[in-house]
Parts: structure tokens; C-alpha cells; sequence
């Protein structure tokens, strides 16, 4: 399960940027054709953040869908695997989006003084 280690590692991002302030929400974008599993990733943060300044962090996941274009006809596409045929029977294709993972946004609560 390599999704413990990638948690790990969100987790250390998230708290060496906050340096020291209270996290409220970690956003991720995580893509479809990652070979990340957001229910693992989500399991893996809720077992990771016990005993940490996490412990009440949300976890938001967004889920980006696969797209592809034809290197041939120039045919934009929706993909669920990182492999497929255009319409134009073409293979050669460009992944455009759906491989990613990211840290999209880090909610931090102001301490008013």
C-alpha cells in the first residue's frame, strides 16, 4: 500500500508550511489514472493524524477525470485508463489531465490576538 507513504508525506508538507499554525482543511486533487486510491489515501490520513497537530484536519479529496488527445486528429477525450483508441482509431494519444497529485489548498486558522 503505497498510499501510507504518500500520506506520510502530505502530512509533513502540510505541517512544515503551516510552521506551527492550526490546519482546518487540507484540499487534494488526486487524478483518476494516478494509481492512488482516495479512500486509502482518506484511511491512511485518519490512522496518520492521531496524535498530531492534524488530529482534527478535514480531508478533502477531489477526484480529476482522465482526458486525452489524439496526437493524430487533435480529438479531445474523457479516458479511464491511461491507454485507448481516439474515434479516429488512432493510439497515439496525449494524457492531458488525470495523473496528478496535488496539495491544492491548505485551510489555516487565524489566531486572533
Amino acid at each position: 500500500m503505497h498510499e501510507l507513504g504518500i500520506t506520510e508525506n502530505i502530512i509533513e508538507i502540510a505541517l512544515d508550511y503551516a510552521q506551527g499554525q492550526k490546519i482546518s482543511r487540507i484540499t487534494l486533487a488526486i487524478g483518476q489514472l494516478s494509481a492512488i486510491l482516495p479512500d486509502s489515501i482518506q484511511f491512511c490520513f485518519d490512522a496518520c493524524r492521531l496524535g498530531t497537530p492534524l488530529e482534527n484536519t478535514l480531508l478533502e479529496i477531489i477526484e480529476i477525470p482522465g482526458l486525452a488527445r489524439c496526437r493524430h486528429c487533435g480529438t479531445e477525450f474523457a479516458i479511464a485508463e491511461p491507454f485507448g483508441i481516439c474515434e479516429c482509431g488512432s493510439m497515439d494519444l496525449t494524457l492531458i489531465q488525470g495523473q496528478e497529485l496535488q496539495i491544492k489548498e491548505l485551510e489555516l486558522e487565524q489566531l486572533c490576538v
